[in-house]
């Protein structure tokens, strides 16, 4: 099941919401994000993650259980950009309930 967020005449499903917020951090194109990057193959630091982690939370009005302390702890999985798609539908859906 894949869940659409609507957000006025310029609706954008979840997986391209993320990969726009991503390519901002990143200063790239969307069309420049591959589904299997990781946010160091597109230049995202560890600031950037957490620039990013903060827009997501905005643009889906949901709560990311990430540790910026510690990436690799988290709940959130950061590892590749299909795997951040992933777990913000999981979030939406979670929420949704």
């Amino acid at each position: 099941m894949r869940v659409q967020v609507t957000n006025g005449p310029n609706d954008m499903s979840i997986k391209d919401q993320v990969i726009s917020i991503i390519a901002d951090q990143a200063m790239l194109e969307p069309s420049d994000i591959a589904m299997d990057n990781t946010l160091e193959d597109v230049g995202i630091d560890s600031l950037g993650l957490v620039e990013s982690i903060f827009a997501i939370e905005e643009a889906f009005d949901i709560t990311v259980p990430f540790n910026a302390n510690d990436p690799q702890a988290s709940e959130f999985d950061i590892s590749s950009v299909a795997a951040i798609i992933a777990a913000v539908e999981k979030l939406i859906a979670e929420q949704a309930k």
